[in-house]
């Protein structure tokens, strides 16, 4: 039987390179660690929210950036019962797109609530943040009902 020698070289996968935020992305992170919600204003007058650099429609630049509310709406949503290990939430959850206040877009995160029967689509919510921030979406930990504004 012939053997044949196995070839091998080492390799380093590396990115030799960095990328700034930008001043968008910057601001919207800067505003994270500060509890601040930015968006984005468009030509038309309607926010984007999370901002964009561009506009999805009209691929024209974006720069006037807007505080947004810390309050939105539930557009729709769906329960998770048993989250995955990769999940940043090891509780049952709900995952919605919430649209806040002054803007015309959604964003998906976590409704924190302790059991399906508490989640309706219309219900209000407000932004939870953690206690210690750093300027990433994951400052905010979930969303979490507003008293009273069961729909």
């Amino acid at each position: 039987m012939e053997t044949h020698e196995r070839l091998s070289a080492p390799l380093v996968l590396e990115y030799p390179f960095t990328r700034t935020t930008g001043p968008v992305i910057g601001a919207f992170l800067t505003g994270l660690r500060e509890a601040i919600l930015l968006g984005i204003k468009r030509a038309d007058g309607t926010v984007l929210f999370p901002p964009t650099e561009y506009d999805p429609q009209s691929s024209e630049s974006l720069y006037e950036m807007v505080e947004v509310g810390q309050d939105g709406t539930v557009l729709t949503w769906t329960w998770i019962d048993k989250p995955r290990d990769q999940s940043p939430w090891k509780q049952a959850h709900a995952l919605a797109l919430i649209q806040l206040d002054q803007t015309d877009t959604s964003l998906l995160h976590a409704v924190l609530v302790d059991d399906v029967k508490q989640m309706i689509t219309g219900m209000r919510v407000t932004t939870q943040w953690r206690d210690e921030r750093e300027g990433h979406i994951n400052d905010i930990e979930g969303f979490i009902p507003i008293e009273g504004s069961g729909v």
